[in-house]
């Protein structure tokens, strides 16, 4: 835990690990759009809502990668799953030799590319699960928190999981709930079953994850989900720490929805804001991983089409003005 930190990625989820790292005394850069990093130069950075009231100022910000001065002993990617792999590039030579890349991506598929991009033993992978927003530049809240962060390494050797521990530790005094994991691949498993039940149905039909759980269609699509999710899962010889899906549901819709209920979709705000989805990193990667295993998925696979025919649709909108309306992406209402 020696070295400067670097946000890759400093949009809501990465503006509240880095601020919250500055303000207990980490050198924090930020790497993230123009807008919200002027703001940050400008005025500091503001952060509310269930982590606490704060005002961070000093925090380095950065627009390019090109523009960063490593080494840094640790790098949080945070971008976007769709992103992860370019930004992998851009920063992996500006790590330390002893310092961790930290993936905290939503879905499946960054740690392989990333152990191999900077070596397994500076890799670990985080299990987010609390969510946040830029309500405007410079200013991030958080909006709900089911469980805290979840850091491990893969696989859980002696010196990496010291490493993943010191960083839990790290964040938990700095505000962020973190624990350390000996089992990270699984409760990344875990956290794609619930991505993969709330996300595109809340996309799809623009609801709450508390109203998806309470409208007994959406209910039972997200029960076929996680069924699919975890069969795949259990093919791959993932250790669960659910004996079978329904005790997985159990959880799902008596402790973790409950925690999240006002919490819309990002996959909604992504197609309303015409930027792409991370489906391929969830119910995609369901889906694929299913096929290469022999295990049916389909209601993982029609979602997956279904939100892709939906990007296509919203990307068409915005550029296609229809009975002179101008399309933000998002259903039409009178």
């Amino acid at each position: 835990m020696r070295g400067p930190v670097l946000i890759a990625g400093a949009g809501a989820v990465g503006s509240v690990v880095g601020g919250l790292l500055a303000a207990a005394g980490s050198t924090v850069t930020l790497l993230g759009r123009r807008a919200h990093m002027d703001a940050v130069r400008a005025r500091g950075l503001a952060i509310d809502g269930l982590f606490g009231t704060h005002r961070v100022r000093g925090l380095e910000c950065a627009t390019a990668a090109e523009d960063l001065r490593g080494p840094f002993g640790a790098i949080f990617l945070t971008v976007k799953a769709y992103d992860a792999a370019g930004m992998v590039d851009a920063v992996v030579p500006l790590l330390d030799g002893d310092g961790v890349l930290v993936c905290m991506q939503n879905g499946l598929g960054t740690l392989e590319p990333a152990a191999v991009a900077a070596g397994r033993a500076r890799v670990l992978g985080a299990r987010v699960i609390f969510g946040a927003e830029l309500p405007e530049p410079g200013r991030a809240m958080v909006t709900v928190c089911a469980d805290p962060v979840l850091i491990g390494a893969q696989p859980p050797a002696d010196d990496e999981q010291r490493r993943a521990a010191a960083w839990a530790r790290a964040l938990a005094e700095a505000g962020v709930p973190a624990e350390p994991t000996d089992a990270i691949v699984a409760e990344l498993w875990a956290k794609v079953f619930y991505n993969a039940a709330l996300n595109p149905l809340g996309a799809l039909l623009d609801l709450s994850y508390g109203g998806l759980a309470e409208d007994p269609e959406a209910r039972a699509v997200m029960d076929l989900v996680i069924g699919e999710a975890f069969s795949v899962a259990r093919a791959a010889a993932i250790a669960l720490r659910w004996p079978d899906a329904d005790a997985y549901r159990a959880e799902f819709y008596g402790r973790l929805v409950p925690a999240t209920a006002r919490h819309r979709s990002s996959m909604l705000q992504d197609l309303a804001r015409g930027r792409p989805t991370e489906i391929d990193a969830i119910n995609g990667y369901v889906a694929a991983r299913g096929a290469a295993l022999g295990v049916a998925t389909p209601t993982n696979v029609t979602l997956t089409r279904l939100i892709r025919a939906r990007a296509r649709v919203a990307e068409r909108g915005a550029h296609s003005p229809v009975d002179g309306r101008r399309s933000t992406g998002v259903p039409w209402k009178p």
